[in-house]
């Protein structure tokens, strides 16, 4: 009976895992072959990182500031803009855009960030922010499937795949977990199940993925899973195993118990005494859950310099539509945000990659929300959903420390530009668009970019 019973955790541990990865299809993928095959877990030479800031960020607090002595509110019925640096209650906000100090051995900045980019402006040596991004959009699901795919959705519906699943779609990396989806969603129209993203909503989630479980077999279905191990009884089994449903399922289940048996949960379990340095770096508490901003991005430096994953991407941080409330409100919760990314950079950074250098040196990571806030505050002390936006690149096989594209000095509105130049060009310009940046993340990568159906902006490729 006790080995029965321990077989019965062990195909419900397998059952539950494959579940985590959206089906067993999955799980015979190439990924999953190769990490088979590997002696030991190695960091893939290029990683990516994408980060949503959820609800839709303030650019003025952000990374398209104004100064404050230029477009002030005597002026406002001419600029139609309005910073309101001078309406935070919380005087740790700076009332005027952050110009970085000079890093050691860097030129200084060329950017100017608004006050709640905070810490994270210390990497502007990292850094392409691009200003003035037409979004085409006020509705937030379809601004976020918008950056997310680089496709514009059709109506709310998302169209083609999601970034992350074309980069590992294309690039097949040997990793456990091609690609991880913290909180957000993903989509995948024309690859294999193998560069499926494993979507997790919390941290408790990416555990019970890849972590053996106690509880038995718990549902008729499972239970019918588990029989497809047997010899086909009918002509009609015999077809389903004959490389369909059951050597499919088989094949998945060497595949998923190797992974269990290596305890990659214990890497993400950062109150373990061996994950100590983690949390002491990342300020966490001495017990989980570790959901928090500065928790998910603990994950995310976890899953690439452990060689786990080669994509994240993850929603940093939310609460941002705020049509309501002051200034400091909005600007608290990007600051959350951009603290979390300046220690996720801070780690990467410090960190050696096995193929030399350190980890920022081999990823690239594009920051992002689905619109901005108006720039001018409502009735109600907030600000309403807007066109224009920004975006934030770091890293691998990008130019750094430059601005690219404008919003205008009226109303902040979405910038014409040259996109050979990135400068001004109101008559024969255009409008920069998702699809550019997606394009140029991708390029950044030697990969192909051709699903867009526009071409990366050179001038940010390094």
């Amino acid at each position: 009976m006790k080995k029965n019973h321990e077989s019965c955790l062990e195909r419900r541990s397998f059952l539950k895992a494959t579940a985590g990865f959206l089906g067993a299809s999955l799980l015979g993928g190439v990924p999953f072959r190769a990490f088979a095959q590997a002696a030991t877990l190695a960091p893939p030479d290029r990683c990516f990182v994408f980060v949503f800031f959820a609800g839709g960020w303030d650019q003025l607090l952000a990374l398209d500031p104004r100064d404050p002595d230029v477009f002030t509110p005597e002026r406002v019925p001419e600029t139609r803009i309005l910073p309101g640096y001078n309406l935070f209650v919380d005087p740790s906000f700076p009332s005027r855009p952050i110009v970085p100090a000079t890093r050691p051995g860097a030129a200084p900045s060329n950017i100017t960030f608004g006050p709640a980019v905070s810490k994270l402006a210390a990497h502007y040596d990292l850094m392409t922010v691009v200003r003035g991004i037409n979004m085409t959009t006020l509705v937030h699901e379809e601004g976020m499937r918008y950056f997310i795919t680089g496709t514009r959705p059709l109506g709310a519906s998302a169209r083609g795949s999601s970034t992350a699943t074309e980069i590992v779609g294309q690039m097949v990396p040997r990793v456990p977990i091609p690609s991880i989806s913290y909180n957000m969603e993903t989509y995948n129209d024309r690859y294999p199940g193998s560069a499926n993203a494993l979507k997790v909503n919390r941290s408790q989630d990416l555990l019970l993925a890849l972590s053996p479980s106690p509880q038995q077999l718990d549902s008729e279905l499972e239970k019918q899973l588990v029989d497809l191990r047997g010899q086909p009884i009918t002509c009609e089994q015999a077809a389903y195993g004959a490389g369909g449903v059951g050597d499919r399922y088989r094949l998945s289940r060497g595949q998923m118990q190797q992974v269990l048996s290596s305890r990659l949960d214990n890497a993400f379990r950062f109150e373990l005494p061996a994950n100590a340095e983690v949390r002491a770096f990342y300020g966490l508490p001495g017990s989980g859950p570790y959901d928090s901003s500065a928790g998910r991005a603990a994950m995310v430096a976890t899953a690439l310099k452990k060689g786990i994953s080669q994509c994240v991407s993850i929603n940093l941080v939310g609460n941002l539509d705020t049509h309501l409330g002051t200034q400091t409100v909005h600007a608290t919760y990007l600051r959350t945000g951009f603290d979390a990314l300046a220690l996720l950079v801070d780690d990467l950074r410090r960190s050696p990659h096995p193929s030399g250098g350190n980890f920022m040196d081999h990823t690239t990571l594009l920051a992002f929300s689905e619109f901005a806030r108006t720039p001018l505050i409502n009735s109600n002390t907030g600000r309403d959903h807007h066109l224009t936006s920004s975006c934030l690149l770091m890293g691998a096989g990008l130019k750094h420390n430059q601005v690219f594209g404008h919003s205008g000095d009226i109303g902040m509105a979405p910038g014409v530009v040259d996109l050979k130049t990135g400068a001004r060009d109101p008559n024969n310009g255009t409008h920069i668009l998702p699809d550019h940046i997606i394009a140029t993340v991708l390029a950044s990568a030697g990969l192909d970019y051709g699903f867009t159906r526009v071409e990366p902006l050179q001038p940010l490729l390094a």
